[in-house]
């Protein structure tokens, strides 16, 4: 079969025969080229043109000279070619041509002229398409089994499932494809091209484009650069204005809470503290409790015995790291886990068995966290909700069990739901005090009183009282009274539950790519979505405080698991962070703690998304039943 000629071939080519009858124009009537004239083998008349091999064509110059064109390797010659050359063609297997494990795509991206490197000469084809080699220039050729026809340009997989997804046109555009196969749009009405699909409101930036790998992943080519990534450039080339703070005035509150903190009597001289790294509990409990609050009030100098280091900050952060972590440690008894399935911390209503000195170390660690408020420092350790609530002295209600022990909260709201008398409930409550059952009475004489439609708010309130404080109201009040040896309780007044959080535990960083690699989808929403391209969007336009505030509404707390996302951890075990749809467009987003779930609506612009998030986890104001 005659294989087809590009026009890039054809202008080759005339550039060629110009060039070759410049150079024997004239000269071609002396006498020493007739010499040479005589060595070429020219075309008999009765010679037939289809002796010559497959891929060569006889044409003829200006001056009417037999010239042979090779169309495999784009030459010419006045030299009749006698043997075909037999191309060798490689046949790429499935397995050949997609890895297994594919990563992403970071090979340079060769110009249309350039030959093939060996990353391309493994990437998928077409259906239909193969590949040959030339043997005698080593040149890539790509043969189109459908048509019978062959072309130097490699054929591009189409990305039309892709637009397929976004809808119909506006009337007027049609999509055509460049011939390496990238799509481009054409306006009618107006006579313009654009490489931005009208039907998506949020155009790539200039000079990218968006296709498939074979395994249904989209990437996206940086036609300036060279290059491609699985990142979307629209998540993190963001030009959306100033990062939103999570509270608007928090700033405020914060400038107002510490320009209002006690100061020290005196400016002069340094609160020392030396401690021992393998002792530092121990060691810190015999210094700060032996000192005046006054004295703790001046600047913090620690000193690691046997370490010549000076502290101008970052070595008390360092022993704020390591204390907190041996004072919250679970295995000392004193504080516990919130559940068996979280890692927010709770005062351990048993503590007493453990240590006998125990309230005194609760006193400490009032005055630990304390200094670390007040000297701008962070513990490493976030509580459950209810302990920020009684540091504050505000009432603990129903809806902050959710986030400890859903299961209790599921029963107590069906008892506000329902007529409980069938229940054959009493205002007592039962727990395991090391393997043997306690009932403790809620009221007084409550194991004779019996829980009914009329008393059961009364019930219920008295239930939360007795599993938030009453179990641990001696070990706070000692902690309370430790950090108000350093900041009066007053003071906190400004903040809430969830801003106490932060004060004293701080935000960790969040890696945004961690978490959009670690989410699951369902409902119909997948990695390329728009409405998913719009949220990583909206949430690298957040900064963290507020993507640590998203997803403390997504999951019940700001912090992320030691080895990141991948070990998010739900109701029954691990648990990663999810994203489904539901609702309409004017519904805000909703949250399902117990599982890590948000539920986002299909919204119809990247703003309206973004204000929507905004509102839904600023004004957050509890749980139900769904």
């Amino acid at each position: 079969n005659r294989r087809q000629i590009s026009e890039d071939v054809l202008e080759e080519q005339e550039s060629v025969l110009e060039s070759l009858v410049a150079e024997s124009g004239a000269g071609e009537q002396s006498a020493s080229q007739a010499e040479e004239d005589n060595e070429w083998e020219t075309l008999r008349e009765n010679e037939s043109a289809g002796d010559l091999p497959d891929g060569w064509e006889l044409s003829h110059d200006f001056g009417g000279r037999p010239l042979y064109v090779n169309h495999l390797d784009r030459t010419t010659s006045y030299e009749r070619p006698t043997s075909a050359p037999q191309a060798s063609f490689e046949h790429l297997s499935v397995e050949e041509a997609t890895p297994s494990a594919p990563s992403a795509p970071t090979l340079e991206i060769p110009e249309e002229e350039e030959e093939e490197t060996e990353t391309d000469a493994e990437s998928p084809l077409p259906g239909g398409w193969t590949r040959g080699r030339d043997p005698n220039s080593g040149r890539v050729f790509y043969i189109d089994h459908n048509s019978r026809t062959t072309s130097w340009t490699k054929p591009q997989i189409q990305t039309d499932g892709l637009y397929a997804a976004l809808g119909p046109l506006p009337s007027g555009w049609e999509m055509r494809n460049t011939k390496n196969g990238r799509p481009f749009f054409i306006n009618h009405r107006t006579k313009e091209t654009t490489w931005h699909d009208p039907r998506q409101s949020d155009p790539l930036p200039d000079g990218w484009e968006m296709r498939v790998h074979p395994d249904g992943r989209v990437f996206y080519v940086d036609h300036t650069t060279k290059s491609t990534q699985w990142e979307d450039p629209r998540t993190t080339q963001v030009s959306s204005g100033p990062a939103i703070q999570y509270s608007r005035d928090y700033k405020i509150k914060y400038e107002n809470f510490k320009a209002n903190l006690p100061k020290p009597t005196t400016t002069t001289g340094k609160c020392e503290i030396t401690v021992k790294r393998a002792n530092i509990l121990v060691d810190s409990f015999t210094c700060i409790s032996s000192k005046p609050g006054q004295e703790l009030l001046r600047r913090l100098w620690i000193t690691f015995q046997g370490e010549p280091g000076l502290d101008y900050g970052g070595v008390a952060r360092e022993w704020f790291y390591l204390l907190s972590r041996e004072m919250f440690n679970p295995y000392y008894g004193l504080f516990e886990y919130s559940a068996i399935d979280n890692y927010t911390l709770q005062i351990n209503p048993n503590s007493g068995l453990c240590d006998s000195d125990h309230l005194r170390f609760f006193h400490f660690f009032g005055r630990v966290c304390a200094l670390a408020v007040y000297h701008g420092k962070l513990v490493d350790g976030f509580f459950i909700r209810p302990f920020y609530k009684m540091l504050l002295n505000k009432q603990v209600t129903l809806e902050d069990m959710a986030e400890v022990d859903i299961e209790t909260y599921n029963s107590l709201k069906w008892v506000i739901d329902n007529d409980p008398e069938d229940l054959c409930l009493t205002f007592s409550a039962q727990e395991d005090k090391f393997g043997e059952i306690i009932e403790t009475p809620l009221v007084t004489n409550g194991e004779n009183i019996t829980v009914t439609n009329f008393n059961k708010e009364g019930y219920v309130k008295a239930y939360i009282r007795w599993k938030f404080v009453d179990r641990i109201e001696e070990q706070m009040k000692h902690f309370i009274s430790g950090f108000s040896d350093i900041i009066p309780i007053s003071k906190l007044a400004v903040f809430d539950e969830n801003e106490m959080e932060y004060l004293m535990c701080g935000i960790t960083q969040i890696d945004v790519d961690d978490w959009a690699q670690y989410t699951e989808f369902k409902g119909g929403y997948s990695p390329t979505h728009h409405v998913i391209v719009w949220f990583w969007k909206a949430v690298r336009s957040f900064d963290n405080e507020f993507r640590a505030r998203l997803l403390q509404f997504v999951t019940g707390t700001s912090r992320v698991p030691m080895n990141g996302f991948r070990e998010l951890q739900g109701s029954n075990g691990p648990q990663r962070f999810c994203i489904e749809k539901w609702g309409e467009n004017e519904n805000l987003p909703r949250a399902h703690t117990c599982f890590n779930r948000i539920d986002l609506p299909a919204y119809s612009d990247y703003h309206v998304l973004r204000e929507k998030l905004r509102v839904a986890v600023e004004c957050t104001g509890g749980f139900e039943i769904d």
